[in-house]
């Protein structure tokens, strides 16, 4: 067992995303939901939640809530023009803001308390009071950048703990994992020309942004070689995502020796996320999350922290996350995944599978060089 933290906070719950189906605005030919809405509702989280505190989770869990993140901690990512407009279309009852990103009344101060979320997993790691900590950050980050909201993004949640961590800890190398479908194109940007921050990417190649795969993105000026991407082809699946690892993400970790392992952990690569096509089940999240906690218990004593991204799913999605908490904490549960099996039968073929392999060794050569 593991001594975990579980950050989370019911106000997240309560950021609104307007009125939208799947992801266009209503209107037009663009029929009204009947349900939640907007793909980035809260069902997907919430549910997750649930389904760990009947479970019995929750209780074997360290839960706590946090503090919203200072003006401080903003403004060493963002700049000031920019949180000053976030903050009045939010006061004045919310609407578009960058692109793709609707916002709803108090949205603003539903970020901030987002983001406090992650900086204080992050500092409770860093400080020794937890092994490890999950938080349940919403509205999402990683798609942020420093004076642009997009993909249903905000704030640039992980950037702001981890220059938090820097500021108060001078904790000096933290590697980023992304293991939500779409590209981390927001932390991809903020760290591109450093080297104290590594940033890995795995996505659905071409999905969002549209149309972008990154392999050739290497970092800039002394960033190069600090910033990785990994697009994998639609219908990878399990396989995919850990031959992956494998090949590239643990031996880049094991080069760069980080003294904090940070995951965005989104679940949109699940077999049944409406905005991708990437056919995981939850033993690959089990599974994924194995293997970092291994990398990170040889590399910085154990210290790692996932951080809530996509995921859209609201019947699977805490399948995935529970699996996730469940590796995290070392606490099996009686929970079954009552669409494991089904799921596995949809992985591809040898042939796909050797393809992909192939395509993962020429991208590991080509960063090598």
């Amino acid at each position: 067992m593991r001594n975990t933290g579980f950050f989370h906070d019911e106000r997240c719950f309560w950021h609104s995303t307007g009125l939208h189906a799947a992801i266009l605005p209503i209107g037009g030919w663009v029929q009204p939901p009947s349900g939640s809405g907007h793909a980035e509702s809260a069902e997907t989280k919430r549910r997750m939640k649930n389904l760990m505190d009947v479970s019995g989770l929750s209780a074997q869990l360290h839960l706590r809530s946090a503090s919203p993140a200072s003006e401080e901690d903003l403004l060493r990512v963002h700049p000031a023009h920019y949180l000053q407009r976030f903050k009045q279309i939010s006061d004045n009852g919310g609407g578009m803001f960058g692109e793709d990103a609707p916002m709803g009344p108090g949205s603003y101060e539903i970020a901030r308390l987002s983001a406090g979320l992650a900086s204080a997993a992050v500092a409770a790691v860093l400080q020794g009071e937890l092994d490890n900590a999950y938080a349940l950050s919403r509205p999402p980050g990683h798609h942020c950048l420093p004076d642009l909201a997009m993909g249903f993004c905000f704030l640039a949640n992980i950037p702001i703990a981890i220059e938090q961590a820097k500021a108060r800890f001078g904790v000096e190398r933290v590697a980023v994992i992304d293991w939500d479908v779409h590209h981390g194109n927001g932390t991809q940007y903020i760290y591109r020309q450093r080297r104290d921050v590594l940033t890995i990417s795995l996505h659905q190649d071409r999905c969002f942004p549209p149309g972008y795969s990154g392999d050739d993105d290497r970092g800039e000026g002394e960033g190069y070689g600090y910033n990785l991407n990994i697009p994998l082809e639609a219908g990878g699946g399990h396989d995919a995502y850990l031959y992956a690892l494998d090949c590239i993400v643990i031996p880049q970790l094991e080069k760069f020796r980080p003294q904090l392992i940070v995951i965005a952990c989104g679940y949109d690569a699940n077999a049944l996320d409406p905005l991708a096509r990437m056919q995981l089940h939850s033993d690959s999240f089990r599974e994924m999350t194995a293997r970092i906690m291994e990398t990170a218990d040889r590399l910085c004593d154990g210290r790692l922290v996932m951080v809530h991204e996509g995921g859209y799913a609201e019947a699977y999605v805490p399948f995935c996350g529970l699996a996730v908490m469940e590796t995290l904490s070392g606490i099996r549960t009686g929970v079954t995944d009552p669409l494991l099996e089904f799921i596995k039968l949809q992985q591809p073929r040898e042939a796909f599978i050797a393809f992909q392999r192939e395509a993962l060794n020429r991208l590991q050569q080509k960063i090598s060089r």
